[in-house]
């Protein structure tokens, strides 16, 4: 739901009452992932999507009537090879989508849940989607220190907060299944509870050294793929936010310093991408010296095979080992016979999310594997690095 958090903030500030699709379990082949949501307003406004396509018209139609009657449910769609007209997925795969109405201050859980994400406050909502009526739909919002909402169970609340808590920390999307006294126990069983855990942290970060052209372009497609984005440079007369509008924040400071910074903050995780544009060696290497030993998530720098080359030998001399060494991608990019800025940034892009989602960086048309090679319903890990 993150993606349209915003939408339904305005509709829940404005006391509109709508209906939440979300694609809880994946099998096989399937166009969303796990937190995927299409939302449909009072007057039949519709805003994201749970399967790019396939399915949205049935999806649509089932969170009308839950609109209508009040009541959550919880719907499959998959392919049937005898009845090929029947809604389901064209790619073969299989989704389950909880559909639930939501009327603004009826909710504790899901009001509270729903401003978390919005304030980008991380949080986990919990929301059960199968097993006794009277807890169909209710739903938690769990964060570090608290929750809201309850279950009017102590024991099944209490182990609920307790394994939501464990996701958030962990940055974890996906099903817990309790009994009613709170022990793990069979789906299958008639008193399993089954509960959907979305845990929602704010966006990966993307930081650009060195505020030239290719910069500008790096930013804004960084912004496009859902980085939040600085730009740090420590020439003032290059890194300004006229340059640079695209981005969350331009910084003028030498780029090892803010790393530095920003590392003792503990504002940066395994998921953070760093791209070192800067081709300048008393830029590049006390910056990369220090990124290099820290657990991000991308460390990538530009430069020519030369310039490559004589920036390996700078960081052994700087002490740096070759397993650390291992993890720079240098020179930035997948080869796309990239020539232009904009072109480049496709190209740097695409590495990192090949990096990102363990991708073979070779077109679809030449191999028959699977198209998505990352976990399903689970994101990186948010360590801090401190």
């Amino acid at each position: 739901m993150q993606d349209i958090a915003e939408q339904l903030t305005a509709w829940h500030s404005a006391g509109s009452s709508f209906a939440v699709a979300t694609v809880v379990a994946v099998s096989g082949s399937a166009p969303r992932d796990p937190g995927a949501a299409l939302a449909v307003d009072a007057d039949g406004e519709a805003v994201g999507s749970v399967s790019g396509g396939c399915v949205e018209g049935a999806v649509y139609e089932l969170c009308r009537e839950a609109l209508t009657t009040g009541e959550p449910v919880l719907h499959r769609f998959g392919y049937s090879d005898e009845d090929a007209f029947a809604v389901g997925l064209t790619c073969g795969g299989i989704i389950d989508v909880f559909v639930q109405p939501v009327r603004p201050g009826a909710d504790d859980g899901m009001d509270a849940g729903l401003a978390y994400v919005h304030s980008g406050t991380p949080v986990a909502l919990v929301r059960c989607i199968s097993g006794p009526a009277h807890l169909l739909g209710a739903t938690l919002a769990v964060t570090g220190d608290a929750h809201h909402g309850t279950l009017n169970s102590p024991l099944l609340e209490d182990a609920s907060v307790r394994q939501a808590r464990a996701m958030l920390d962990a940055g974890r999307t996906g099903q817990l299944t309790f009994g009613l006294d709170g022990r793990p126990c069979d789906p299958n069983s008639e008193e399993a509870a089954v509960f959907f855990v979305e845990s929602y942290t704010p966006a990966p970060r993307m930081i650009v050294f060195g505020a030239i052209d290719f910069a500008g372009a790096v930013a804004r497609v960084g912004k496009f793929l859902g980085y939040d984005v600085t730009v740090c440079d420590a020439r003032p007369v290059f890194a300004t936010e006229r340059r640079f509008p695209e981005a969350d924040r331009v910084v003028v400071e030498w780029p090892h310093r803010y790393l530095d910074a920003e590392a003792a903050a503990g504002r940066l995780d395994a998921r953070t991408a760093l791209c070192v544009l800067t081709h300048d060696a008393k830029f590049d290497i006390p910056l990369l010296e220090r990124a290099l030993r820290m657990p991000l998530g991308f460390v990538g720098a530009m430069g020519s095979r030369r310039t490559h080359l004589e920036r390996l030998d700078r960081l052994r001399e700087a002490g740096l080992t070759e397993v650390e060494i291992n993890r720079l991608r240098s020179p930035i990019g997948l080869d796309l016979g990239a020539r232009t800025p904009e072109e480049t940034a496709v190209a740097v892009a695409a590495e990192i999310v090949a990096h990102r989602r363990g991708g073979g960086c070779l077109p679809l048309s030449a191999h028959d594997g699977p198209i998505h090679h990352d976990h399903r319903g689970q994101v990186e890990e948010p360590r801090r690095i401190a």
